[in-house]
């Protein structure tokens, strides 16, 4: 790996700062060259608040020639042109999610990658520490042919993607039901605002069945209260024929006489006595560290470790040319995200058919 990962951003919004951010807390690792802002107003406020130059252009940014690449973080209606104007000009693009609206753009987007255009997609919930350890623990034979997974952790294409790894299902076709249900809550705090005083809201599920071609079944059932709300939790349940993950615990079978029960535990520094510094380790199933944190450096969230992870995979794909979540991936979690709202419209199952990227 380089001494530094070096790169510039596109866009202000409040996923950029994500990446100002983990700069600032492992700057042994990470360094943003330059931010292009086009307001003059949000451009010295990010000059004050993280000491990172911007620019108001484009062509401007694309100058700082010590950047390894750019990130997209802009809305999603312009993403697409901003990714076609960046690797034109020869330089690599993390983007984030989704890469596009519309099958449309996605389909263009991926013309781009079939004419050389280096395009990587920061999904980063599977590298979030406990989605990354229950991941590896699917992937691993634990569970034996996993057959089902009910996801209520993430929205749209966030659960798409976590449902696609812990099945291992690639680019199947499937079969989509979906419904919205409708409740009563308590509106909950925002982003970074305090919630109301006793406000009764609308509260609207998605819940949306996805039977694939292999027979293997995945629900996504979220509500967007989950992301903030403190009464309302994030659920996973993984399935295979030799045992399970029920959020933190982990059922198998060694054989059929012979039951495991164990948990999946944290492990972070930094608690009671331990003097080595406040940051998380990793995950532990019994004496097996199932997930390491590749950037200890930092004392991070779990969400900072996984987009951090995102920028040392994208390093490591422009080093040796291996995707780690490549346009595809994205496009795909994005398809498959626009037919659970196709389906929930019209009330009535919707199949998936061959795109650009699969065929």
């Amino acid at each position: 790996m380089a001494d530094k990962i070096r790169f510039g951003i596109v866009g202000v919004g409040w996923r950029a700062d994500f990446f100002l951010r983990i700069a600032r807390l492992v700057p042994a690792l990470f360094e943003v060259v330059c931010v292009q802002a086009r307001n003059p107003d949000r451009g010295a406020a990010i000059t004050r608040t993280w000491g990172v130059p911007t620019v108001r252009t484009l062509p401007e940014l694309l100058t700082h020639t010590t950047m390894q690449f750019v990130v997209v973080s802009v809305p999603q209606p312009v993403a697409p042109q901003v990714i076609e104007e960046v690797t034109a000009q020869g330089w690599p693009v993390l983007t984030e999610t989704p890469p596009a609206q519309t099958v449309e753009d996605l389909t263009h987007l991926y013309g781009l990658v079939q004419q050389g255009a280096r395009i990587q997609v920061a999904e980063q919930y599977q590298y979030q520490p406990l989605h990354a350890a229950r991941i590896h623990l699917a992937q691993s034979g634990k569970l034996g042919q996993v057959s089902q997974a009910q996801i209520s952790a993430a929205h749209g294409y966030h659960g798409i993607s976590l449902l696609r790894r812990f099945l291992n299902v690639g680019f199947e076709d499937v079969e989509i039901q979906a419904h919205v249900i409708e409740s009563d809550l308590i509106a909950s705090r925002g982003r970074v605002d305090p919630p109301p005083p006793d406000t009764l809201v609308k509260s609207r599920q998605v819940l949306a069945f996805l039977r694939f071609a292999s027979g293997r079944v995945g629900v996504c059932d979220f509500a967007g209260d989950q992301y903030f709300s403190w009464i309302r939790s994030p659920r996973v349940l993984v399935r295979g024929t030799h045992g399970e993950i029920n959020q933190t615990e982990v059922h198998y079978l060694i054989d059929s006489q012979s039951p495991v029960h164990v948990n999946l535990q944290r492990v972070d520094a930094g608690q009671g006595g331990n003097l080595e510094g406040f940051y998380h380790k990793g995950f532990l199933v019994g004496q097996e560290w199932i997930y390491r944190n590749p950037v200890p450096e930092g004392r991070l969230a779990d969400d900072e470790i996984a987009v951090a992870t995102c920028l040392l995979r994208m390093e490591e794909y422009l080093r040796t040319g291996h995707e780690f979540y490549g346009l595809a991936e994205g496009a795909q979690d994005q398809y498959l995200s626009l037919l659970i709202e196709q389906a929930t419209t019209s009330g009535e199952s919707v199949l998936s058919s061959g795109q650009a990227w699969t065929l």
